[in-house]
Parts: structure tokens; C-alpha cells; sequence
């Protein structure tokens, strides 16, 4: 049996799905309905056999006889099994010639794109990520001639999608949100999707959400207890902020981005938390200092302290936590022995070939202090790009950290930040 491909269309830019019909010229044997079920079992190994394709159609000429399709590249019954033969001359009604009529609708994403691109570039685009309703995929430039085409088919073949678009530039430091280009369906970017029980709803092209992120989305909030107090740094539109709240965790959640920030506020309310979650619009170091001191106030005379701090910003994330240095100096004196210091998790890259020893390494020289091997983890997140990794660093902030006296240096530099910026 020849598995069925599509008429070569090389150099189509494009789409024309008339291009895609195929006429497969074919033997059938007719057979009585009733003995269906024998010829098909003992012909299994020589039937049409042809993915998505049924091996038995109607006789248009008689309602009690059907047609069971021989494989495509079968030239004589003398290929058959003596078996095989004599069940056709003894039970059959003979053979006939049959036509298989393939269209478009019945080729797959990648058998169309194989059909019109050269054979050099191998690395078919069929695969996306779905937000919603929208398609995101990330072309490489050598793809671009045929971007409609690929959008195209991708809405075509995928019938819960109506948007697709291509991710046309990095990562925006600054807000964490891609620029993008329509390349088929309907613009619209305001996308809805459920996750971890909760619903969120943004525009797609002002803040940044990544689909791939669900699994790591569910297993830092399975690790958050109720009461516990979160600290979500680059929360966007509450991936892991709602869901901690909706369990019953204390967050704070904070991001930069003023689209991520409103809508983050909407998705609280869609969900029906009431309470339990504050959403801040600050610059992610101003956020930890803030944080910190609003969660002190509730409670002057008293330690208070965050139990975990959410630091989901891979590409700088580590940079951030040199804010942690002194962090709690001013409230050294209200430490005692039966007193806590928070869980750091902080995301980040790597290409390293010893990711534990790199991203401690790096860790160590941001805060001036190596985080505690014995109680540091590094989980593996997800494969980002060749030889690239996401993973999340877990360790417990010390007390030579929290309480260092050099806090006012760092404040000092975001004072000539702000400076600066003004």
C-alpha cells in the first residue's frame, strides 16, 4: 500500500484549494452486504487501507451489494494470496474499476505545506500555540513568502480557531507583550481562556500569556496553602495570581504593564474573588519594597512576612533580586526565633549544560550571597529554543540577606533610575 500525498505545488504563495484535488484510480470488489465482514478480514492486508478513508462505499446501482476497495497500487488480482483469490472468484460479484476522489478538505496542515514549499526547508510550520480562539505561531524568515498561505490553512484545518497571527518581533522588556501580525481570520485579539479553574479574558496584543505555561502555572499554586501570603512580581493577568486567591492564599500581585494591570483587575472580578488579592501597577523592585511595607503595616508590632515570592520574568527575572538585599532591615528588631523569612521562585533561562550550578552561580552574585544548597531546587520548565531551557529556581531568603545594612545602596540606585526616567 502507497500512503496517498498531494499534487506537488511548489512555488504556490497563494492558497488554491482546487490545486489539491486528486482522482485515485482503484480496484473494488462487489460484494453481498451480509458477507462484508468476511471479505474485509480476510483482504485486511490488502485493502484501500488510507488514513481518514473508509475501505467499504455503496453500490449506486444496487442497495444490497457494496464496493470493498482494494489498496491503490494493487495492477493484478495475481498479487493476491491464493486465499485471497478464491474468495473473490467464489463469493464476490466480480471486480470493478472505482475513482477515490480527494480534495483539500481531506490533506492535513503538513501534507499542504509539504506540497508547495521546497524540499530543502524541512522544518515544517505546522504547529501553533492556541489562546482562545487565536493561533500564535512564530515564523522563521525563510517561511515568510508563504505566511498567508500557512494562516490560511492553519484556520482552515483547525476549526475552534478564527485568528491567526505571527509573532514578529521579541519580547517587549519593558510591558512583556510580542508585536504580531494578522495572517488570516478575523482581527480580533481579545481572547478567552480557562485555566485552573478560572477564566481569564486580554488582549492577546498588549500583555503577554503563554499557553505552555499551564503546567508550571498549576504546580507552584498546588505548593501555596491558604492563608499563606503570595507575592506574584510579574503577575501579568493573574495566571498564578486568581488561582492562589481562589484557593484561599493571601497575593499580592503586581505588573508593569498598565493593559496586563487592568485587565488582570477585570479577571479578578470575572472570577468572583472578593477578597484576598491587591493588584499593584509598579516597576517590579519599587513592587518588592512596597509590598513588603503594606503587608507590614497590617500589623506594626508584629513580624509579617511574605511565605512565597513569584518571580515569573525569565529573561531578567534574576536581575531583580538584588532587591532582596536589606529588604527587611527596618524590621529587624520585630525578628525573632520563631519568626520565617519567604520562598524565592524565580524563573529563568539558561543554556547551560550544568543548570543547577549556573543558575545558583548567577543567583549568588546578584544577591552577594549563594542560596543554601541544601534547600535550593532548580525544576525544569520547558524547552524555549535549541540548547535554550526554562527552569524556576526555589530557594528560602536568608536572614544575612534580608536584614543586610548595605538596603540603602539599592535605594539609592533606584532613586537614579527614577531620576533618570523623569
Amino acid at each position: 500500500m502507497s500512503i496517498l500525498t498531494p499534487p506537488l505545488n511548489k512555488g504556490m504563495v497563494k492558497l488554491n484549494r482546487d490545486a489539491f484535488k486528486l482522482v485515485v484510480p482503484t480496484k473494488a470488489v462487489k460484494v453481498p452486504t451480509k458477507k462484508v465482514g468476511l471479505f474485509t478480514k480476510t483482504l485486511s492486508k490488502n485493502l484501500f487501507n488510507q488514513p481518514r478513508f473508509k475501505n467499504v462505499f455503496p453500490d449506486l446501482e444496487a442497495s444490497d451489494i457494496k464496493l470493498v476497495l482494494l489498496r491503490n497500487d494493487l495492477t493484478k488480482t495475481e498479487e493476491l494470496s491464493e486465499q485471497e483469490q478464491e474468495l473473490i472468484d467464489k463469493e464476490s460479484l466480480g471486480l470493478v474499476s472505482y475513482d477515490v476522489q480527494v480534495d483539500y478538505d481531506y490533506w492535513n496542515s503538513e501534507q499542504i505545506f509539504r506540497s508547495v514549499m521546497p524540499d530543502e526547508l524541512v522544518d515544517i510550520p505546522s504547529s501553533f500555540t492556541q489562546i482562545g480562539h487565536i493561533a500564535h505561531i512564530n515564523l522563521k524568515e525563510e517561511y515568510y513568502p508563504w505566511k498567508h498561505l500557512i494562516g490560511q490553512v492553519i484556520l482552515d484545518k483547525n476549526k475552534n480557531i478564527r485568528t491567526v497571527v505571527n509573532k514578529i518581533n521579541s519580547i517587549d522588556t519593558t510591558f512583556r507583550f510580542f508585536k504580531m501580525e494578522l495572517l488570516a481570520g478575523d482581527n480580533d485579539m481579545l481572547a478567552e481562556v480557562k485555566e485552573s479553574g478560572c477564566k481569564f479574558k486580554f488582549d492577546f496584543s498588549k500583555v503577554y500569556w503563554n499557553s505552555r505555561l499551564h503546567t508550571e502555572h498549576d504546580r507552584l499554586v498546588q505548593l501555596f496553602k491558604p492563608k499563606e501570603y503570595v507575592c506574584d512580581v510579574f503577575a501579568g493577568v493573574g495566571p498564578f495570581a486568581i488561582p492562589a486567591a481562589k484557593k484561599g492564599s493571601i497575593v499580592y500581585a503586581n505588573d508593569l504593564n498598565p493593559s496586563s494591570f487592568e485587565w488582570m483587575k477585570k479577571n479578578i472580578e470575572t472570577n468572583k474573588i472578593l477578597e484576598g488579592i491587591r493588584p499593584y501597577n509598579l516597576d517590579g523592585r519599587a513592587f518588592i519594597q512596597q509590598a513588603v511595607r503594606d503587608l507590614q503595616s497590617t500589623n506594626e508590632h508584629q513580624w509579617k512576612t511574605f511565605d512565597h515570592f513569584v518571580m515569573n520574568l525569565p529573561a531578567i527575572a534574576i536581575e531583580f533580586l538584588d532587591t532582596f538585599r536589606g529588604l527587611y532591615a527596618d524590621y529587624k528588631h520585630l525578628y525573632d526565633a520563631n519568626a520565617k523569612l519567604p520562598l524565592i521562585h524565580c524563573h529563568c533561562f539558561t543554556k547551560s549544560s550544568d543548570p543547577l550550578q549556573d543558575i545558583t552561580q548567577r543567583v549568588g552574585e546578584v544577591m552577594g550571597e549563594m542560596p543554601d544548597s541544601l534547600k535550593t531546587t532548580v525544576h525544569w520548565v520547558r524547552n524555549v529554543a535549541p540548547k535554550k531551557d526554562m527552569y524556576c529556581i526555589t530557594f528560602p531568603l536568608s536572614s544575612t540577606i534580608a536584614f543586610a545594612n548595605d538596603k540603602r545602596k539599592i535605594e539609592k540606585d533606584n532613586e537614579q533610575e527614577d531620576a533618570i526616567q523623569k
